[in-house]
């Protein structure tokens, strides 16, 4: 019995050590998001009744940025 478990904990280890390392991904930025925009002269559809639009124009849409984290002192 103690030869299994000594087998089994030897076989976790050497499967953890070989397991492939997930690769480590980038933060979003901005350019990740789809967010609707805003263009002159772009066209306006109409639509009667209930219907889905894609590529709307919309004048403004939340205050996105970036800020970055500051350490706060602890207190």
């Amino acid at each position: 019995m103690y030869v299994q478990i000594a087998i089994l904990i030897i076989a976790l280890i050497i499967g953890y050590a070989l397991a492939p390392k997930p690769p480590i991904p980038k933060p979003p930025s901005l350019d990740d998001f789809d967010v609707p925009t805003a263009e002159e002269g772009r066209a306006i559809p109409w639509v009667w009744g209930e219907g889905w639009l894609t590529g709307y124009n919309v004048l403004w849409y939340g205050d996105l940025g970036t800020d970055p984290i500051q350490q706060s002192s602890g207190k």
